[in-house]
């Protein structure tokens, strides 16, 4: 796929790199040189141009990407003037990075089709990794429910996966997975994760134990009160 990633700060840059070393063609634009030139050398193709102005606009790939990110974060003008610009230029597809709800409440104004919030969903995560003391990914479904997953943690240990869902204060048991001792063709040993059979009789969670979980934020929170 082909990307345009407006705004090359920490987070914009980022995502460029990502998306590129994942085979994906990324043009990148950014009003601060030095920005532009601490990624043009990961990417397809960059620019110093001012996304405010429409002329300077006007010379991006606009109607030849699949995707355009305005990750403007620190310039809440810069963010909105591009994106309404993008709107001008009959950019279909836009996804913008929101810094308060202020910001996020004028992009739905502008009907982005979806809307970043990289800071509040990292502390999201983290929240997740110091109260279930354990590594978290997560993912957002819809505005209150989350997939979730996570090393199960020791207060089930030993637990029969069949009386699991009924200690989840609600959230669903998906799917658990498990380490398993394994070589690759180099004959060097390393951890492969088995998806368990969770419906088994006598399956039990071990140390190592990797839980997916769906439930709403409140299910969620509840679930860590519970086993703190």
């Amino acid at each position: 796929m082909r990307y345009l990633i407006i705004g090359l700060g920490v987070y914009g840059s980022n995502l460029a790199r990502f998306l590129a070393d994942s085979g994906n063609e990324v043009v990148g634009a950014d009003i601060r040189p030095a920005n532009v030139d601490a990624v043009k050398e990961h990417i397809s193709t960059a620019y110093i141009i001012d996304s405010t102005d429409p002329a300077a606009l006007s010379v991006l790939p606009l109607n030849n990407v699949d995707l355009t990110v305005v990750a403007i974060g620190e310039n809440f003008g810069a963010s909105i003037k591009t994106v309404a610009q993008l709107r001008r230029f009959g950019v279909r597809k836009i996804y913008a990075r929101a810094i308060d709800e202020l910001h996020r409440s004028i992009l739905e104004g502008l009907k982005v089709d979806r809307i970043l919030n990289p800071e509040q969903r990292a502390a999201h995560d983290l929240t997740g990794e110091l109260q279930l003391g354990t590594n978290v990914s997560s993912m957002r479904v819809d505005a209150d429910t989350y997939v979730i997953q996570c090393k199960a943690p020791e207060f089930y240990f030993q637990m029969k996966y069949s009386d699991v869902p009924s200690e989840l204060h609600g959230m669903r048991l998906i799917a658990a997975t498990r380490p398993v001792k394994s070589k690759n063709v180099l004959g060097i040993e390393h951890d492969k994760m088995t998806l368990l059979n969770i419906s088994a009789a006598g399956e039990r969670v071990a140390p190592g134990d990797v839980f997916t979980v769906m439930g709403t934020d409140s299910q969620l929170k509840s679930l860590y009160k519970a086993i703190k």
